[in-house]
């Protein structure tokens, strides 16, 4: 009997690991954000699961060892389209109170229709948005055949977030980023790859990319100090636009007239940005060892950056803002309490500019195994980790004071040249999945599965980026000719659902009386689901 089982451990190794590898696939679910979302045809139809099996060129960013296996001079076609469908629910909850004020008009409401916008290199982003992003890329791998040497370089996406909201203008969500574009494109990416023996292969690459960020968001603050002041002016000045004749001898609160009542759910103004870094390099360290037909292992280290954005900001203020300090400075009194709180002496309707960013670009660790239990049968699964803590917080600095922020002294913001967005992300590891059948000698289908569980923790989430919990699944499958002609296809759905009460985020919806983050929803209860919708086909041919 003994005997028997070591017999049957020599031969069905392949079978028990596959064994427990489905146990893993049962119990894994962990933590992503953008990673690998779109990168590769072949790894989604594998669920990113590709570590040990490199596809094609796209080894590049998998894992460059990959390389060796390409023989001969190798082209590589991809073309893709994706979308991503963004839904808001904004609910009030029993004891709304900002400030005196009882009800948020948008309380009830939800967000409306969203489509897809792209940032294009060296002409900007463009006025027009699409119901899908659509791209394409390409790559080359050169070999001398016997040389154990491979070079390549492709052009590819590895982030890539572009959302439009600006078909409905009265969008809730257009206070949280009407549109929203963080785009990362390799366009160049030399590589290089060694064949150290039969079994082992290492490999380089150093991809440069230009990275760009573009938002334009309409601005509120329902704040409850704001609230506070607001009622006050409406005692103090009254319905009427006359205000109080005692006014000017004191504050100036009715000097502004009805413009100048703040309001916490007015709209303050809005804010733009169009920030690039045209040449952001990195690298990528890959091993690939499959000393056996059935198991291969292969990691892959990826570099981050700190990246540097720069480019131009815009400020525009709506009445209410600079009416009510025009009103201030206008009395006897107003003038000095206004210099007390660091206010501005007048508040431009455009203030434009120089800007920079520091968005760092965060490295990635990915490690994984390939099984293949039976000859038309492949089990895939990769570990995969990235530093996103290193997203604790995005600096904006301006080249002079915004007088729009000047306002926010009066809640702690010391310096008003530059905006602090709290991100406070985490990175813990997540898993995925692949599952390869063949069907004929040239036929395969492929299988997907990708839990993420969201880098993004309760406190700090936002509708600028609002990436919950999802679990990525894809269907594909590729065909390869006699001579060498290979096709691949996949199709890849994910969804996932937030639920943020109120004064639980404080970059959405908190009420802390001296909240100086930008938190456009305070009091109310923020739900809906995000939908990513992805389809792709590459053609790898020799050349």
């Amino acid at each position: 009997m003994m005997k028997m089982a070591i017999a049957m451990g020599k031969a069905l190794p392949a079978q028990w690991l596959c064994g427990l590898l489905g146990l893993a696939w049962m119990g894994a679910s962990h933590a992503a954000l953008t990673d690998n979302l779109g990168t590769s045809v072949k790894a989604m139809s594998m669920g990113n699961a590709v570590t040990a099996d490199p596809p094609g060129v796209d080894s590049i960013h998998f894992n460059p060892a990959g390389l060796t296996r390409l023989e001969g001079n190798v082209k590589q076609d991809n073309f893709f389209g994706a979308s991503i469908r963004i839904k808001a629910n904004f609910h009030q909850p029993d004891g709304f109170d900002v400030g005196g004020w009882k009800e948020d008009p948008l309380a009830g409401s939800t967000s409306g229709p969203v489509r897809q916008k792209i940032y294009l290199p060296g002409i900007g982003l463009p006025k027009w948005s699409l119901p899908a992003a659509l791209g394409a890329g390409m790559g080359f791998s050169f070999n001398r055949p016997g040389s154990p040497w491979t070079f390549a370089t492709a052009a590819y996406v590895p982030q890539a977030v572009g959302v439009d909201r600006s078909s409905d203008p009265n969008d809730p969500t257009r206070f949280d980023g009407r549109s929203v574009v963080l785009q990362r494109l390799v366009y160049l990416s030399p590589s290089v790859a060694y064949k150290v023996n039969n079994t082992l292969s290492v490999g380089l690459a150093v991809p440069i990319a230009h990275q760009s960020f573009a938002l334009d968001t309409d601005m509120r603050f329902p704040n409850k100090l704001l609230g506070i002041i607001g009622k006050l002016q409406d005692a103090w000045c009254g319905n009427g636009d006359g205000g109080n004749p005692l006014d000017e001898f004191g504050f100036g609160l009715c000097g502004g007239g009805q413009q100048g009542r703040l309001r916490p759910f007015n709209r303050a103004g809005t804010m733009k940005f169009d920030m690039t870094a045209p040449l952001d390099p990195t690298y990528n360290v890959g091993l690939l060892w499959e000393p056996k037909d059935w198991f291969a292992f292969g990691a892959v280290y990826q570099s981050g950056s700190k990246t540097t954005l720069t480019g131009r900001y815009t400020f525009m203020a709506d009445p209410m803002f600079p009416k009510f300090v025009q009103g201030m400075y206008g009395s006897l009194l107003g003038p000095v309490v206004a210099s007390m709180f660091g206010f501005p002496t007048s508040i431009p309707d455009v203030q434009t500019g120089n800007a920079t960013m520091r968005l760092p670009f965060p490295a990635r660790l990915q490690a994984g195994i390939k099984l293949k239990p039976f000859s038309r049968l492949q089990f895939n699964m990769d570990a995969m980790y990235t530093d996103w803590s290193k997203w604790d917080k995005l600096e904006i600095q301006f080249d002079r004071q915004i007088a729009l922020l000047q306002m926010a002294r009066i809640f702690g913001q010391a310096d008003a040249s530059k905006l602090v967005i709290p991100r406070g992300y985490r990175d813990p590891i997540h898993f995925g999945f692949g599952l390869e059948l063949g069907v004929t000698r040239g036929f395969k289908l492929r299988y997907g599965y990708e839990p993420r569980k969201t880098s993004v923790p309760q406190s700090a989430f936002d509708l600028i980026a609002p990436l919950p919990t999802m679990t990525v699944r894809s269907v594909g499958a590729g065909y390869e000719s006699p001579s060498g002609l290979k096709i691949d296809a996949t199709y890849s759905y994910a969804k996932g659902r937030y639920n943020v009460p109120a004064d639980t985020s404080c970059n959405l919806n908190c009420t802390n009386f001296f909240n100086v983050i930008y938190n456009p929803y305070a009091g109310l209860d923020v739900s809906g689901s995000i939908t990513v919708r992805y389809g792709g086909m590459s053609i790898t041919k020799p050349f």
